[in-house]
């Protein structure tokens, strides 16, 4: 066996550098060889950050769920519904905590700033997708700062109307809002929310000009519509079906491709005034990239797993949700269609970006 003493030297290439070597020959014996070799795989092995080796554990303690809305919520029940079966699918609890405030970056900033090891997840909502182009100061992608996980679940929206207003249909509610522009106030749940930007996209292809009231969640909103303080809201499903079905608001239309088996009798909005209208409220699940591949996976088949079990799915369309399976890929190009479309919106209606 020829062995030989080698030097590394860098070379610049279009994939990085690589260590070449110039060699002149030793007369060093099979054995010493060996320990070298052992030497340097462990070496190299050593130097790599995220090594697989180190992941087959993976999870080893209990994983956190970080939510950028409040507790009690549609987004937080659903946190703790497929978190917990997540939980039992990888062998450790998840336990969610809710930072909410400024639109949901608070929660985005924290995650943000802790290790990329996989034991903290963000909750991805529309208003991630939103902050994107709407927010100056938080700058953070999917694709580049997270990485996409599961795509959750979703819902549509439910255009409701206090019973004062005189709109009876789509139509009606699109000739008052024209005419009678100073009185159309309709309520959010906060600016870049679902309900916020459903709204926007409405009067960006209708034509019309509504006022924005903006509110700290849907709860606060909600008590103002059906109080009449405002009388106009694109409402989550499930938080308005009682007030429907007692006459307390009027459904007039719902957000989806295709109409939503809690209101079968309405039709959408691009079935009755809008062609090519559709929203939904969305959730999904992200790490902070740089977490190891085959802990992404596996939080993604957890993930597939939890949505996919009946009790999870019941409890899910209890809160007007339809649950979803998707790769990280999917939902990766999925959540930059969003982002895409949102961009839009507040460009074309001027909407002002926030701090």
């Amino acid at each position: 066996l020829r062995l030989y003493k080698c030097s590394m030297f860098p070379v610049e290439t279009t994939k990085g550098d690589l260590m070449l070597s110039e060699c002149e020959s030793l007369g060093w014996s099979t054995r010493r060889w060996h320990w070298v070799a052992v030497a340097t795989v462990v070496a190299l092995a050593s130097a790599l950050p995220g090594v697989a080796l180190a992941q087959t554990g993976y999870p080893d303690k209990p994983i956190r769920l970080v939510v950028g809305l409040a507790a009690g919520g549609p987004a937080d029940t659903i946190a703790r519904v497929v978190g917990q079966r997540m939980g039992e699918v990888l062998g450790q609890p998840m336990v969610v905590e809710n930072r909410p405030g400024a639109s949901g970056n608070i929660a985005t900033d924290y995650v943000a700033r802790l290790e990329a090891d996989g034991y903290t997840l963000l909750m991805l909502s529309t208003i991630n997708a939103s902050n994107e182009t709407l927010s100056r100061s938080m700058q953070y992608k999917v694709g580049t700062h997270f990485t996409a996980i599961a795509h959750l679940a979703e819902t549509n929206n439910v255009l409701v109307v206090h019973p004062s207003l005189p709109a009876k249909n789509m139509a009606e509610f699109i000739a008052h809002a024209k005419a009678k522009p100073q009185e159309m106030f309709y309520a959010n749940a906060g600016i870049g929310s679902s309900t916020h930007l459903t709204h926007a996209l409405f009067d960006m292809m209708a034509g019309t000009k509504m006022t924005a009231v903006h509110y700290r969640g849907g709860g606060a909103a909600m008590a103002d519509l059906l109080s009449g303080q405002v009388k106009i809201m694109f409402a989550s499903i499930a938080p308005v079906i009682g007030a429907v079905r007692e006459g307390k608001l009027r459904a007039l239309s719902t957000t989806g491709a295709m109409r939503d088996p809690a209101f079968p009798e309405l039709p959408t909005v691009a079935e009755s005034v809008l062609p090519g209208f559709e929203t939904q409220l969305w959730l999904g699940l992200s790490v902070k990239a740089g977490a190891p591949r085959i802990v992404v996976d596996k939080l993604a088949a957890a993930a597939a797993q939890a949505t996919d079990t009946p009790n999870v799915k019941d409890r899910l369309v209890k809160l007007g949700f339809a649950t979803l399976s998707s790769t990280p890929e999917k939902f990766e190009a999925f959540y930059k269609s969003e982002v895409a479309k949102w961009a839009k919106v507040v460009e074309v209606t001027g909407m002002p970006l926030q701090d």
